[in-house]
């Protein structure tokens, strides 16, 4: 592919390098003769780069898929446009459930459950919960392995099957919205009024690697935030900065976050 180096040293300066690499060979492939490849579960924010690479390559349409309506985590399908059947995304719903007596098992249980299987996170995708429990979506090679492994989570007995796709239910978020102003656009700042934190515990939480910018590692506390950034803090979700309402008499910035519960 035509300036390959180049979309890989653009997207080094977010540490997706690497990921962009991996794209662009499947595009090559394509470019090749294959009639569509498709990549492993990716973060929302690999769609601009899944973006960048079709439009070097006109040749090439993208499609994205992760299992339902709304999914955070997909996977990306650079297909040929001489192709017109249909694209396998290796994709399967699988449905976790346990005795409802254990109704506080928590998206970070079930995580961590998979991760301690030595699962990596390229392998599923969004992970949502249920009152009676979870549905995993994973590549449809790994549901055989879950179903003979993955019989615990926090000391839970569990059980897993499949489901179809068409079953679940579009994704719902409640949005609280949080107008406020700010002494400025730094991140911790911006952390500290949406997640209702102190400013040094976001500067903290930032420097500890627990803070994304558009699913990109945050690079430091005094990182400037704009408009239109998704901002997440493990363990409290994420919310977006959705407007930046002007200046006060007192000189500090307005804005309206959106916080996704």
């Amino acid at each position: 592919m035509k300036n390959r180096d180049r979309i890989i040293r653009y997207y080094q300066g977010t540490d997706n390098g690497e990921l962009a690499a991996r794209l662009i060979d499947l595009a090559d492939g394509v470019l090749k003769g294959r009639p569509y490849a498709v990549s492993e579960f990716v973060s929302p924010g690999a769609v601009q780069i899944g973006e960048t690479i079709q439009a070097h390559a006109p040749s090439l349409t993208l499609r994205v898929f992760g299992g339902y309506e709304g999914a955070e985590r997909v996977k990306l399908a650079f297909v040929s446009d001489t192709y017109e059947g249909p694209v396998n995304f290796h994709l399967t719903a699988c449905r976790v459930t346990w005795d409802a007596r254990y109704r506080l098992l928590s998206h970070r249980d079930v995580l961590g459950s998979l991760m301690g299987l030595g699962i990596g996170r390229e392998r599923f995708g969004d992970i949502i919960m249920q009152d009676d429990g979870a549905v995993i979506l994973a590549d449809t090679p790994l549901f055989a392995y879950l179903q003979q492994n993955f019989t615990k989570i926090a000391m839970v007995h569990v059980a897993v099957t499949e489901m179809p796709l068409e079953d679940i239910a579009p994704r719902q978020e409640k949005v609280k919205e949080i107008k406020t102003t700010v002494a400025s656009l730094r991140l911790d700042a911006i952390v500290s009024s949406g997640f209702g934190i102190s400013r040094t515990k976001a500067a903290e939480a930032i420097k500890g690697e627990r803070v994304q910018i558009n699913w990109q590692p945050a690079k430091g506390p005094s990182q400037d935030v704009q408009e239109g950034d998704v901002i997440s803090l493990r363990g409290k979700g994420r919310m977006e900065l959705a407007q930046i309402t002007g200046t006060s008499r007192k000189g500090r910035t307005g804005v309206l976050l959106k916080r996704y519960m």
